[in-house]
Formats: structure tokens, sequence, C-alpha cells
């Protein structure tokens, strides 16, 4: 497995000393990728609003915030910026549905096994893959998030990175997750005028080969989509292969 620098250039994403140094530029708050409204319908879907959900990568984001606003109960966030933490501690002091603390993703040892219902990740594993020691630091990130999870638990896995360079470091029997994949366009794509294609719902699974790949055939209508990775963590090995089924199935 290799690094992936598709979309890296020459920081080092999977360092603390740049994120501080960011945060302390940049005032405000920034999404990565997708806004809420947009993750709201697949979030609801896999995810109870009663579930305890960790965010890793937190920054300086809403999505939390916006989540709490749509019901969710209880959110730890967790970034590797001590800074960016202290931000969002003052800025969420009153709000007791949410719980900022510093640490890395690659030890999340503070907290015990099964502790999370779900675990939502917009950009940290793309962080570390465009650090030093990508498919090391990979690994340690998501043993600990398999470890967290609950059996039926999810990680929510949104990212640049289609299958070819994200499924190997997923599919790791270790972890015994069964994996859906959605695919989302960047926002503000608009379709191409004249387009004879079917409009996709990206509701529906993308289908994939046995080997957790895109068909050949497939085309995204939006070549810098966005992919969406359910990964439910299975009670029995035997069931890996399972249909995957929601945590919440009335999707609002």
């Amino acid at each position: 497995m290799y690094r992936d620098v598709s979309s890296c250039n020459t920081y080092d994403y999977g360092d603390a000393v740049y994120w501080d140094a960011r945060y302390l530029q940049e005032a405000g708050s920034f999404d990565w990728y997708q806004r809420y409204a947009a993750l709201r319908p697949f979030v609801r879907k896999f995810i109870s609003t009663s579930a305890s959900i960790l965010m890793v990568g937190c920054g300086n984001a809403v999505m939390s915030e916006d989540m709490i606003k749509d019901g969710y109960e209880d959110i730890m966030n967790i970034d590797i910026s001590s800074v960016a933490i202290d931000i969002m501690r003052r800025k969420y002091q009153f709000i007791p549905q949410l719980k900022y603390m510093q640490m890395d993703v690659k030890d999340m040892s503070f907290f015990p096994d099964e502790k999370f219902g779900a675990v939502v990740d917009k950009g940290t594993l793309d962080s570390l893959m465009c650090g030093t020691d990508a498919p090391i630091s990979a690994a340690q990130m998501l043993g600990e998030v398999s470890r967290l999870l609950k059996p039926g638990g999810v990680y929510l896995l949104i990212t640049y990175g289609d299958p070819k360079v994200r499924m190997p470091h997923l599919m790791r029997p270790s972890y015994n997750w069964k994996i859906t994949l959605f695919i989302i366009p960047r926002p503000g794509f608009e379709r191409p005028e004249g387009c004879s294609t079917p409009e996709k719902s990206y509701l529906e699974p993308v289908p994939l080969t046995d080997k957790g790949l895109l068909s050949p055939s497939f085309v995204m209508e939006d070549p810098d989509s966005h992919f969406i990775y359910v990964c439910q963590k299975m009670d029995d090995p035997n069931l890996n292969n399972a249909a995957p089924y929601p945590l919440n199935t009335n999707v609002l």
C-alpha cells in the first residue's frame, strides 16, 4: 500500500505543528469537502441521534454544531491541534453535548474499547495519507477506530480517495467491516447542459467488484466527487458478506 499523493502538496498534514500554525493564522470556521446539509441524509440514515459519536480531526468545523442542532446528543471531538481544541472549547463551552480533547488519532488509548457507536471522519485519514509513513499512520488510526467502535457501529469516512486508494486500507480482515460506498459531487457542481445520461441518485450505494473497486464501466458525473465509505463493524466475522443494514432507517 502506497502513500496517496493524488491531492497532496508540500505540507505535512499529519503534523500538529502545521495545524497549530494554521489555526493561529486563520479566523472563523472551515468545513472540509462538504457541509452537514449535504451529508445529512447519510448521517441520519446510518447514525442514531442517541449514539455516542467520535468526531476525529474536528478542526474548527461547524459540522458537530450542526449535528447537535439536528438532534444529536453526544459528540466527542478530537484534534491533534491544541490550538484548534482551545478555540472550540471556548466557542462551545455552554453546549454540554459537545466535548473537545486534544488527541492524536493514531493513539486514542484514553478511550476504552467499544466506546462509540459511530466515528465520523471528514478528511482526517486523507491528512495522514499526505504525511510521512502514510500506510503505517493509516493502519494505526484505522486500528484505533475499529477498537473504539461498538459492534454494529459505523465509521463514516468522507474523503477524496477513490476505492483504488482507500479500500486496501479499509478492507483489513481484522477490522471486520462491512463497507458500503456512496459518491456525491463536490459543492457547486452542475451537470453539463444537454447531458443525455439519466441523473443518478446519490443516496443509492455504488456497486463494487469483489476486490472492492469500482466497475471499469462506472462513470462519475463529477470527476472531483467525494466518496463516502460507510464501514459497519460486524458482530460475527461470518457475517462480513451479509447485506449492510442501517442503524436508523427513518431518514429525515
